[in-house]
């Protein structure tokens, strides 16, 4: 693990121009540089590199951040990758903290792991280049597949020959230990404890992880150099380094052409995947012949939100597959297939097309899967009234786990009409699905939040944290043995319950303020804004993330975006350290999501100074967060508590809730108290009237 200070040292020297020009051409523009973006098809400069900012930022598709994130985009690299990319390129010496003994055993054992495969990999490329039966067997398959020198070279395919142990003999002569070549799955021992090769006789695929190690090795039987082997493919077993569900064959050599080309192409196989990029297509990957996992689908979706599935035309097959594709769907990818002509596969497709043709077939024959897998089940179904129901349901299903409504209701429209159904039977029926999947979530969240307050519950009967304030007041938390101001702990967790949507609510006022006061935590949270006085008259220093966590929490309300929590949750842990500093700190945050959004908050797209007052001139935001702070935070409760408000009366609504009487009374007392709430606040911004 890198510590901090090495980060800081990174990010330090790390100079924004120095980086980007090693991959982009950069012509200087005013006190900013510009050239064409990277990341898509850029006819027109519209990358612009800010050396005062150290930022840099595509105007046409949005990506950018600073020097960390651009090698990790462009180099489709994680954040410690960047980091130590970047390292190595200033000279700086990587400190990472010290591992346990268990932790440096385990170390130890998966690079012994990755060792062994990369002899591996060597061993069976000079085998099927050097060897007679690798030229005679191992290269004649490959040509006769079509595949050319410089395509076998780039998948580093090879070959192991019929001998049923010349690998191990090999290995062991090298010094590999038989322990090592056992757990990666080259080798097997026999009940008389000799060493066998698991591969031989077969053609190799070795498979690489995202960085480009290798993994895990396929291999392919040849009927003709090993009668009687009734198993086509063998894989790897899963290892300390090998998980299957986790990798996707071709992904090292295709996720630079994904992000460009922003659509991902999924085959079933190796030869699929190898065959495709043999003709210019090489934004495709595989999944090696099993059903999408979770691990795969968040690997292509670090990369792309669109994936086109290609089809062979094999019915059985299809519908096997397309069981889990949902998964994809809830992801809120968009999904389409294509079916290949029949007797074709995309191996095949793709020795007989060049890349132009063959993206030219997909445009023309892809539709979205929903479409798809309803006139699939349909043609199943025939007129069978039980099939057809099973259709719907099975259809419903799917549906129901979009994300977006409104991608959710052109679906339901398609589908009416290709059923012949009214839409509003698969409305309800939809809405009924989503109901249940809510009622599942919510019931998660009101566990959590359970917990959370158990936890509360605990801190706050400690001595000492905090002092109550007469007249019912919410206690403000005041002075500790440290001397500043103590976070109250509901709020550094994300147990926020809303009635309002999470999605599509970017537009509205209360979001506005959010991000505003969001921006001010990364850009000041560390900075004094005010003093508060205890009752023994010595004076209590305020920072920004302070005030603001404080301020939320009096009226019990928290930010509406829970990556907006989770960030103010992340200041609040953090304040307290030593050199603290907000904007660095989440600027070089692990979790690229949030880093990201720090370079979008620290960008002069959000402005706080636009509401400065008129009749004074403009100052730095930095000079006057004492006045700053507290409006937008003002602003931020009226209307989040109005849009809470409105949604809970829709709440109320709903017909399911009046006949549970323990929830619509605990609804209903919400709602008094958040009425109460705006009642005090429009009486703070003097321009707000409640009507009644």
């Amino acid at each position: 693990m890198i510590d901090q200070a090495t980060i800081d040292r990174i990010i330090d020297a790390s100079q924004i121009i120095d980086v980007v020009s090693d991959f982009v051409t950069l012509r200087k523009r005013g006190v900013n540089y510009v050239g064409l973006c990277p990341f898509h098809s850029d006819k027109t400069p519209s990358f612009y590199v800010s050396p005062a900012k150290g930022l840099c930022k595509c105007f046409a598709c949005g990506k950018g951040g600073n020097a960390v994130h651009f090698i990790m985009e462009h180099e489709q690299m994680s954040y410690p990758e960047a980091l130590k990319y970047l390292a190595k390129k200033y000279n700086i010496e990587i400190k990472e903290r010290e591992l346990s003994d268990e932790e440096k055993l385990v170390q130890s054992e998966r690079e012994s792991l990755f060792i062994v495969n990369n002899y591996a990999r060597d061993y069976f490329q000079n085998i099927l280049k050097n060897h007679v039966d690798g030229r005679s067997i191992g290269m004649a398959y490959f040509r006769n597949r079509g595949f050319r020198d410089d395509i076998i070279e780039k998948f580093q395919l090879g070959y192991c020959t019929e001998n049923h142990d010349a690998f191990a003999q090999e290995a062991q002569q090298k010094g590999y230990k038989k322990e090592y070549l056992v757990k990666t799955g080259l080798c097997y021992e026999t009940d008389d404890h000799r060493l066998r090769d698991r591969f031989w006789g077969r053609v190799i695929f070795p498979v690489h992880t995202l960085s480009g190690k290798v993994v895990a090795f396929g291999g392919r039987v040849l009927a003709n150099a090993t009668k009687g082997v009734k198993v086509k493919y063998v894989n790897s077993p899963e290892s300390e380094i090998y998980h299957k569900s986790n990798e996707l064959y071709g992904i090292y050599f295709a996720k630079q052409a994904i992000v460009k080309q922003d659509r991902c192409f999924l085959v079933e196989g190796y030869t699929d995947v190898i065959s495709m990029h043999q003709s210019g297509i090489e934004n495709v990957v595989a999944s090696s012949g099993t059903a999408l996992t979770p691990g795969q689908i968040r690997m292509i979706h670090r990369f792309t939100n669109n994936i086109t599935v290609l089809y062979d035309g094999d019915m059985a097959g299809i519908k096997a597959s397309i069981r889990g594709i949902d998964m994809l769907l809830e992801e809120g990818m968009n999904i389409k297939v294509c079916l290949l002509p029949d007797g074709d596969d995309p191996d095949s497709f793709a020795r007989k097309h060049n890349s132009t043709e063959f993206q030219t077939f997909i445009k023309e024959h892809e539709s979205d899967f929903i479409r798809f897998k309803t006139n699939l089940l349909l043609e199943d179904a025939g007129k069978d009234p039980i099939k057809r129901a099973e259709l719907i349901s099975n259809l419903v299903q799917s549906i129901s786990v979009i994300p977006e409504a409104i991608i959710r209701d052109v679906y339901i429209k398609e589908c009416a009409q290709l059923l012949h159904i009214e839409d509003k039977l698969l409305v309800s029926e939809v809405a009924k699905r989503r109901e249940t999947q809510s009622e599942k979530r919510a019931e998660q969240i009101e566990r959590d939040r359970r917990t959370a307050e158990r936890a509360a519950n605990i801190s706050q009967d400690r001595p000492g944290e905090n002092i109550p304030m007469p007249d019912g007041d919410v206690p403000m938390p005041l002075e500790t043995d440290a001397g500043y101001l103590e976070i109250p702990p509901t709020l550094q967790g994300d147990s926020y319950t809303s009635f309002i949507p999470q999605e599509g609510k970017e537009g509205q006022e209360f979001y506005k303020f959010e991000r505003l006061i969001l921006q001010a935590v990364v850009r000041y949270g560390e900075k004094i804004m005010c003093n508060l006085t205890d009752e023994e008259g010595n004076e209590i220093p305020v920072t920004v993330i302070e005030y603001i966590i404080n301020d939320l929490k009096e009226d019990d309300l928290a930010f509406h975006n829970p990556l907006h929590r989770l960030i103010l949750s992340e200041a609040a842990t953090h304040i307290h350290d030593s050199n603290f500093v907000a904007e660095r700190y989440f600027l070089a945050h692990p979790d690229p999501t949030i880093s990201r959004l720090s370079v979008d908050l620290i960008n002069v797209r959000y402005q706080l100074s636009k509401y400065h007052s008129k009749s004074q001139k403009i100052v730095a935001d930095e000079e006057r967060l004492y006045e700053l702070v507290p409006m937008l935070m003002i602003n931020f409760k009226y209307a989040i508590v109005t849009e809470e408000l409105k949604h809970m009366l829709y709440a109320l609504q709903d017909p399911s809730l009046v006949d549970n009487n323990e929830k619509c009374d605990a609804l209903m007392q919400r709602y008094n108290e958040l009425r109460g709430v705006q009642n005090i606040m429009a009486k703070r911004l003097g321009d707000r009237v409640v009507l009644r």
